[in-house]
């Protein structure tokens, strides 16, 4: 496989810097036409007709595709065994508020993959009105193939419109998925095969490591941990964010509640029950309403978040159709609120 030229160090991100982003998201390559780089026997892009009138779009990427600012990521209620009568009618309602960008992955929901299982009941009536995205948790290329073949089945498709590579983390991954057996090469045969459209990366732990893997290869869009507490440790928005614009990459923010621990509406469990995955042991800083504020604000392509009930799901669409983007000062007052708490509004992080 030819390589890149080695990755340049990623600009940081000065606090004056914070609406320049935000502004690069509507003027930039978020903002202007592009052309799509895949043809041939895939089925034309998904398109849902409430989409443009439900809330801003943008470009993820260089793929063509105009993405609503809100997408439904496919954790929450949505990987939770045995609960298809909570999780699909929120898939339903998604597409319905136009919703047009569904994220999931082989490995949520365990062994059972509840979470592909429930976006399939779904899929096989509205395929067409979703971007459907997967990943592949597995470094080598035949367990990648393996995992690819059972996420068509439960999704009940016959494509993916993006498949990734999931939670790169560490150093010695990056090799693995390069390997002449690695990761990677699934996602190439894939692709030109027609079976899947556009290949991805995602990660939460380490934006060094991110860095190396969008360096060595063309990955078409990158799927990052941003939130508001994102400066106070191994920032994103500083070491990897500038270089995925500069690649122009369709970039899709995840972890902006960090699971209702960034939140003020957050309640820690009483002492002596099982911690939340967070691991948060006080009430979060900010609404909501400021935590996508934040990273909408930034130059991202849309932003993912998974929901615990329909109700959840409206009050995230409305969020999205009222955006307006955070001025520096407010980005600032967002960044100082939530340093108390980083440490549980960045437990994804590598922290030793």
């Amino acid at each position: 496989m030819q390589e890149e030229k080695p990755v340049r160090p990623a600009k940081r991100v000065q606090r004056r810097d914070f609406i320049k982003l935000g502004g690069a998201a509507t003027v930039g390559f978020l903002a202007r036409g592009v052309v799509p780089s895949q043809a041939g026997a895939l089925p034309r892009l998904p398109s849902n007709p409430v989409t443009p009138t439900a809330m801003p779009t943008r470009n993820l990427g260089r793929t063509g595709y105009r993405v609503g600012i809100f997408s439904l990521g496919g954790q929450a209620a949505i990987e939770k065994p045995n609960n298809a009568e909570i999780a699909v009618p929120i898939v339903e309602r998604a597409l319905d508020l136009g919703v047009n960008y569904i994220d999931t992955a082989a490995r949520y929901g365990g062994n059972e993959r509840w979470s592909q299982r429930y976006i399939g009941e779904v899929m096989k009536r509205r395929r067409s009105q979703a971007f459907l995205t997967s990943k592949t948790h597995e470094r080598t290329r035949d367990g990648s193939w393996k995992l690819l073949e059972e996420s068509l089945r439960l999704l009940q498709t016959d494509h993916l419109d993006l498949w990734q590579i999931h939670n790169m983390s560490r150093p010695q991954e990056v090799e693995q998925i390069f390997a002449a057996d690695g990761a990677v090469k699934a996602l190439q045969e894939a692709r030109d095969q027609k079976i899947v459209r556009c290949l991805g990366v995602s990660g939460h732990a380490d934006p060094e490591v991110l860095a190396e893997v969008i360096g060595r290869f063309p990955f078409d869009t990158i799927l990052m941990a941003l939130n508001a507490a994102d400066k106070h440790h191994l920032s994103f928005l500083e070491k990897l964010l500038p270089l995925a614009v500069e690649k122009e990459m369709g970039i899709i923010g995840m972890k902006i509640p960090a699971r209702g621990a960034i939140l003020s509406s957050f309640t820690p469990p009483p002492p002596g029950e099982p911690s939340p995955p967070s691991r948060a042991t006080q009430p979060g800083t900010i609404t909501m309403r400021e935590a996508m504020r934040y990273v909408l604000s930034l130059p991202v392509s849309t932003v993912i978040v998974g929901c615990d009930s329909t109700a959840q799901l409206e009050e995230n669409v409305e969020i999205a159709r009222g955006f307006t983007p955070l001025s520096a000062t407010q980005g600032a007052d967002l960044e100082r609120r939530t340093e108390p708490i980083a440490r549980q509004a960045l437990f994804f992080r590598r922290w030793s």
